[in-house]
């Protein structure tokens, strides 16, 4: 069988009616066209590959289930990678791997911070993230998710998501500083 890779939205709106009808070859080409990329965002919050792609298949099986409450509005890989955003904060809810530490008060956003990041695996720093502080940073700066919306998807407060963003910037910020360390000195 050959495969069709999907890269332009008529090539998605050929594929929707086979999807819609729960065809397996369908749903297979989608799937393989699909799946490194939104492997990437699972693994953005889960950093175990082998729960990250446990996570992404069940979010596939939701994704033919639900293929219906597609409307074509908006961008067909937003809406997939939303449900793979949203099955890996369940897996991780489920999982009891998110804490979050309540703060009344935050410190002001820390400079903006430049490093040289040669040599530095970004999957590799956001794996070094406590689970808390990945959930929020990822869904602040990948999902370009406001404070106010992650709130709600996470059950903390708009306070607690500033937080843990602020948290996990200058945890990165610490971990890219030893990283460089051990690279100057070798």
């Amino acid at each position: 069988m050959k495969t069709i890779f999907i890269h332009r939205k008529s090539d998605v709106e050929k594929l929707l009616p086979k999807l819609k009808k729960q065809d397996r070859i369908a749903q297979k080409e989608l799937y393989d066209n699909y799946a490194p990329k939104m492997l990437n965002v699972c693994r953005n919050y889960i950093p175990d590959v082998h729960y990250a792609e446990d996570v992404m298949i069940k979010a596939f099986f939701k994704v033919f289930k639900s293929i219906d409450s597609y409307k074509s509005e908006g961008s067909f890989e937003g809406w997939i990678r939303r449900i793979m955003v949203n099955e890996s904060l369940t897996f991780l809810r489920l999982n009891k791997g998110l804490i979050y530490l309540e703060e009344d008060k935050i410190a002001d956003e820390p400079a903006e911070y430049e490093e040289d990041m040669t040599g530095i695996d970004a999957q590799e720093l956001l794996d070094a993230l406590p689970e808390s502080y990945r959930a929020v940073f990822n869904l602040y700066v990948l999902e370009d998710c406001s404070h106010k919306e992650i709130a709600q998807m996470l059950n903390i407060t708009e306070t607690t998501s500033k937080t843990q963003l602020f948290r996990a910037k200058n945890k990165l910020k610490e971990i890219v500083l030893k990283k460089k360390m051990i690279q100057n000195e070798n």
